[in-house]
């Protein structure tokens, strides 16, 4: 039997500037170094030697384009590991660092490729409650209606090992929100729509008017009562 190597992954998560940038990453978009180095509070020639173990590690990978070498982690398994560990972490801990990094930040959110926070479980909830999803192990079920076609989504089965729909341990609420295929069209959706709108270079998001008023609607999410939302017209 093949030990995993455990260790390595250890050895690679075990610096806070190098958990920093994955943090950083986890946004789902593709950083530079000098980006990172930022996030991380380091200069970037240390960045750089993070970076490479982050890499050596089957975590991060990287493209060069044109004079510019982006970064990004390796793939959503990764994100979903991550996603994982932070639950496990230390919650106090956590929140006040996600606290410090932007106020809102860990309200209302991006993870990887779909929505995280309070909004993000909020809605997973209304849609069990509704009848409209329901745990399986592993993965999420959803159950036809016209709810999903207004949320953006477009239902499909399940293919190979990765499932259409999942639940994430949200680290913040630690409750689930919707992860997978369904969890990124529906953010893809939300951003689209006009629903919400990205806050600058990092994971918050903002939840606009109109947002707030189609999730009451579909839904009937109580959005003006959910903590640290921020509402635009």
């Amino acid at each position: 039997m093949v030990t995993p190597r455990f260790d390595i992954i250890g050895q690679a998560l075990g610096d806070a500037s190098r958990t920093r940038m994955l943090c950083e990453l986890m946004e789902g978009r593709a950083f530079t170094n000098k980006e990172l180095a930022s996030a991380a509070s380091v200069t970037p020639q240390t960045a750089t030697a993070h970076l490479r173990m982050l890499q050596d590690a089957g975590l991060v990978v990287s493209e060069k384009r044109g004079r510019c070498v982006f970064h990004r982690l390796a793939g959503p398994e990764v994100a979903q590991a991550l996603e994982q560990l932070a639950a496990l972490a230390p919650r106090d801990s956590l929140h006040r660092a996600q606290k410090r990094k932007a106020g809102g930040l860990a309200q209302l959110r991006s993870c990887y490729d779909h929505l995280a926070g309070p909004l993000a479980v909020a809605m997973t909830e209304s849609l069990q409650v509704r009848g409209l999803l329901r745990r399986d192990g592993g993965r999420f079920v959803a159950q036809d209606s016209a709810v999903w076609a207004g949320l953006g989504v477009t239902l499909a089965p399940d293919k190979g090992a990765r499932p259409f729909a999942r639940p994430c341990m949200d680290w913040t609420e630690r409750r689930d929100h919707i992860a997978g295929p369904m969890g990124t069209q529906i953010l893809n959706h939300g951003l689209e729509a006009g629903w919400l709108r990205r806050a600058g270079q990092n994971r918050e998001l903002l939840l606009t008017t109109p947002g707030a008023r189609a999730f009451h609607q579909m839904l009937g999410l109580p959005v003006a009562d959910l903590p640290h939302v921020t509402q635009e017209a």
